[in-house]
């Protein structure tokens, strides 16, 4: 039986995460290593990083629960 891959962790530079917000709040972002997310507590969302970019677009965000 073959094991799935390991989880790809997506590296995100210090200083873009300093100086994004959530484009909902303009409140700050959080950053969550192992989904691959920033992460928006202002308005519960979570938006996807792919291929190292933040998607920072309301409608491809994730509603936290």
């Amino acid at each position: 039986m073959t094991q799935p891959p390991p989880a790809l962790t997506v590296e995100i530079d210090p200083r873009l995460l300093e100086i994004l917000v959530c484009p909902v709040t303009h409140g700050p972002l959080t950053y969550d290593r192992d989904k691959g997310e920033l992460i928006s507590k202002g308005a519960n969302l979570a938006y996807p990083i792919r291929d190292g970019v933040p998607i920072m677009l309301p409608e491809e965000a994730r509603e936290l629960s």
